[in-house]
């Protein structure tokens, strides 16, 4: 086997410990005085600015679960029925066996809207439209809304 160097590596020099740290002495690289010296500043600081500063020009967000993002329900249209047997019921489990809605749609509502041709007879569990409704009713389908 051929001779391979050891790797050398070097720990940070430690700020503020002592002339033994090898970084100064009592001033540690930081200077002399003043603020950055003494302690860290904080992200938000900028100077001792009061009118247009950064925190006064954002727009003040009170309450609770302002920032959550909005849950918003899965719309589907008539027209995707078609790729369910006749005669089945269409609920979120039957959508998600076929391919045409995700897992999400367990945690998210979903909604039937009445945009598209329904060719099968289906009973539907899920909230609709009027319009959806009409359309499945129309072809000789129930809606069990409880």
């Amino acid at each position: 086997m051929a001779n391979i160097p050891p790797i050398i590596t070097r720990r940070s020099k430690r700020l503020g410990r002592g002339y033994g740290s090898g970084k100064g002495g009592h001033t540690s690289g930081r200077g002399q005085k003043g603020q950055k010296a003494r302690r860290s500043i904080g992200i938000l600081f900028e100077g001792f600015k009061t009118k247009k500063s950064l925190l006064r020009r954002l727009p003040m967000q009170r309450g609770k679960g302002k920032l959550k993002p909005h849950k918003k329900a899965i719309g589907i249209n008539v027209e995707f029925l078609n790729i369910l047997n006749s005669g089945a019921t269409v609920n979120v489990e039957s959508l998600v066996k076929a391919g045409i809605v995700t897992k999400e749609a367990f945690k998210l509502k979903v909604k039937i809207l009445g945009s598209g041709e329904l060719s099968k007879k289906l009973t539907v569990e899920i909230p609709t439209t009027k319009t959806a409704r009409t359309k499945i009713e129309a072809v000789g389908g129930k809606v069990n809304v409880a």
